[in-house]
C-alpha cells in the first residue's frame, strides 16, 4: 500500500509517492507552473471569486489527477492523501467557502451570507473530490487544521517542521514563494503575517526565467575574472555549471549539463553579485542594460525591478512584523528560511540583498517544510492529533499588511530604493521623517547553516517526474470579437488564442500560463471589450 504527501504550492504542486510499510519515498513529482491563473495567491483568490469556485476547484483537482497518473500506481494501492497548503489553496481544492478570505470587513462578509466558516481539520473519502475522475475507494483525504482563517497549514508546517516553536531568543521564519509566510515570535508571543511577493520570487514573470527544476541556474559565483554558475540537476541537486563573462556571455568553460533558465534564486544571486563587484552603480541600470549568463539567458534592468518589488515586499514585511511587536532589530537570533527559495538561495547574498534581515544574528535554511509535514500525517495518521494538539496552543496574532501604514511606507522605500536608486542615507531618513527606526548595518559575520540540500531531500528510488504541461484549456464565447487579433499580440505569455467553433468565436486560455486577474491586458486592450474572465469555463 502507498500514502501520497501533497503541497498545494502557489506556484506549483510538489508531491511524493511513498511505501508504508517500507516508510519509504518511491517517486516525487512536481507541476511546472500551477493551474490557477495568477503569479501569486492572491490573483488565484480573484480567479476564483470572478469565475467561481467550482471553476478553480476542478483544475486543482485535473492536476492532481495528472500527478496520480505519473506516479503509476493502481488507485485500489492509495491509502491515505495528506495534503498541505496555505487556506486559499485548501479552500479551493475542498470546493469550500473562500470569500471570508478575500474580504475582512464583517460588514461586507454578512452582506455575502459568509459566517463562522471553519477550517478545522478533516479526514473524508477521496472519492468525495475523485470519484468521477479518478476513482479511489480505499483511499482517504487528511487536511491538517489552520490556526485561524488566515493561518493555515502551511504557516503551522514552517513552525513545526523547522526550530522556531521551540526557540525561547526573538526568531522569525519565512516560507519563501509567490505569497510569503512569515511568522514572528518573542517569548511565547507568536505574530503571523504574509506578503504577496509576486512571481518573480519563483523565477517567473522573469524573461528568461523558470520555476526550480531540471536546467535551472539557481545560484551564481565569481571565480576570477568570471562567473561560475549553479545549475539543477535531474534530481534538483545544485551542480557546477559553465563558467562565463556575464558581461559578453562568452562561455570560458563549458559542463555536461547547459541551463535552461534561470529561478528567482538565480537572479536574487547575480544582482547581488552585481552589486557586490560594483556592476551596478545604480539600481536598476546594468552594465548596458544587461547581464549574460548562457546562450538566450539575459538579465535586464526590467527582470531587475519585478525581482525589487518581490524583495522589497518581504524585507518590508519582515521589518513591518519587528517595529509592530516592538522589538528591537538588535534582539533577532536566528531567520529561518524555508520553501524551494529559501534552500536554493545563498543565504549571505540573500542578507545582503534583503531578503532575510542582514542583522540577525544565525540563519537557518530548511527544505519544503508543507511537503514535510503532509509526509509525516501520510505516513502516521495519528500525527494529526498531534498538530490538532499543538495549533490549539499556538496563540498567534495575525497582521495584515494591506492596512498597515508601517508597511506601506518602508514599501515606498523600497520600490524607491529598487526602481529609482535611492541612496541609503535618503532611505534612513525617510524612515526617520516616517517615525519607523532606521534599520542597523548587516553583521560582517553570521551563523549559516543549510539543513538538507534541495527542497525536497528525498526525491525517491525512481527520481523526480514533472508535469511540464497541465494541459488545460479555459474557455469562453466573445460574441462582439471582430478577429482583430490584438489580444492575442498583448498577451506576455502567449497563453490565448481566438477560435471559430460552430460558428461561433471563443477565446482559448491556457490556464498554466495565464497569468490571470492581476494582469487583464488581453481585456483592456480589446477595442470591443467583449473579453469577459467572469465567463471562463473548463474546456471539455
Amino acid at each position: 500500500m502507498y500514502v501520497i504527501s501533497l503541497d498545494l504550492g502557489t506556484s506549483g504542486f510538489r508531491s511524493q509517492l511513498i511505501d508504508l510499510e517500507k516508510q519509504e519515498t518511491v517517486k516525487t513529482v512536481i507541476t511546472m507552473g500551477h493551474p490557477l491563473p495568477g503569479g501569486n495567491v492572491m490573483d488565484h483568490l480573484d480567479f476564483a471569486i470572478v469565475t467561481g469556485t467550482d471553476v478553480a476547484h476542478r483544475l486543482m483537482i485535473e492536476t492532481v489527477k495528472e500527478i496520480l497518473i505519473k506516479f503509476n500506481v493502481e488507485p485500489e494501492k492509495i491509502q491515505r492523501i495528506a495534503v498541505c497548503g496555505n487556506p486559499i489553496q485548501l479552500s479551493l481544492f475542498q470546493n469550500m467557502e473562500i470569500r471570508d478570505l478575500a474580504y475582512a470587513g464583517e460588514n461586507k462578509q454578512a452582506s455575502l451570507g459568509v459566517k463562522d466558516v471553519k477550517r478545522d481539520a478533516r479526514i473524508f473519502p477521496a472519492n468525495e473530490l475523485f470519484g468521477d475522475i479518478y476513482p479511489m475507494d480505499n483511499c482517504e483525504i487528511i487536511v491538517p487544521p489552520a490556526i485561524k482563517h488566515e493561518i493555515g497549514a502551511d504557516a503551522l508546517a514552517m513552525m513545526l517542521e523547522t526550530d522556531f516553536i521551540h526557540q525561547t531568543e526573538p526568531c522569525l521564519v519565512t516560507d519563501y514563494g509567490t505569497n510569503a509566510e512569515m511568522a514572528l515570535k518573542i517569548g511565547e508571543r507568536i505574530i503571523t503575517a504574509s506578503a504577496a511577493a509576486g512571481p518573480a520570487i519563483e523565477g517567473q514573470g522573469i524573461a528568461c526565467g523558470m520555476l526550480a527544476g531540471p536546467g535551472a541556474i539557481s545560484d551564481v559565483n565569481s571565480e576570477g575574472d568570471w562567473w561560475r554558475l549553479t545549475i539543477l540537476d535531474d534530481t534538483m541537486t545544485p551542480i557546477k555549471g559553465p563558467l562565463v563573462d556575464p558581461i559578453t556571455g562568452d562561455c570560458i568553460e563549458g559542463c555536461i549539463v547547459r541551463p535552461k533558465g534561470i529561478t528567482g534564486t538565480g537572479v536574487i544571486s547575480t544582482i547581488a553579485l552585481a552589486l557586490k563587484e560594483g556592476l551596478i552603480e545604480k539600481l536598476p541600470h546594468l552594465p548596458n542594460g544587461k547581464l549574460i549568463l548562457g546562450n538566450n539567458i539575459v538579465i535586464s534592468d526590467k527582470d531587475v525591478e519585478e525581482v525589487g518589488k518581490a524583495i522589497g515586499a518581504i524585507r518590508a514585511a519582515h521589518m513591518t512584523l519587528m517595529v509592530e511587536s516592538g522589538m528591537k532589530y538588535e534582539d533577532l537570533r536566528y531567520s529561518y528560511m524555508s520553501g524551494a527559495t529559501g534552500t536554493y538561495v545563498d543565504a549571505d547574498k540573500a542578507r545582503h540583498i534583503g531578503s532575510v534581515p542582514g542583522f540577525s544574528k544565525g540563519i537557518v535554511q530548511f527544505g519544503n517544510t508543507s511537503i514535510g509535514l503532509a509526509r509525516k500525517i501520510a505516513i502516521d495518521r495519528s500525527k494529526l492529533d498531534e498538530v490538532i494538539d499543538i495549533a490549539k496552543k499556538i496563540q498567534a496574532d495575525h497582521l495584515m499588511m494591506a492596512t498597515s501604514e508601517t508597511f506601506k511606507d518602508i514599501y515606498v522605500c523600497e520600490l524607491s530604493t529598487w526602481q529609482h536608486g535611492m541612496p541609503a542615507e535618503m532611505y534612513a531618513q525617510m524612515l526617520e521623517m516616517y517615525g519607523i527606526p532606521v534599520f542597523p548595518q548587516d553583521l560582517e559575520k553570521v551563523d549559516i547553516e543549510k539543513r538538507v540540500s534541495r527542497d525536497i531531500d528525498d526525491v525517491g528510488y525512481l527520481g523526480l517526474d514533472i508535469v511540464k504541461d497541465i494541459g488545460i484549456t479555459l474557455e469562453a464565447p466573445v460574441e462582439k470579437c471582430i478577429l482583430c487579433q490584438e489580444c492575442v499580440e498583448e498577451c506576455p505569455e502567449d497563453a490565448l488564442e481566438i477560435i471559430e467553433e460552430n460558428g461561433a468565436r471563443i477565446v482559448n486560455i491556457d490556464s498554466q500560463h495565464c497569468l490571470g486577474t492581476s494582469c487583464r491586458r488581453c481585456v483592456t486592450i480589446c477595442p470591443e471589450q467583449t473579453m469577459k474572465h467572469s465567463l471562463l469555463k473548463i474546456k471539455e
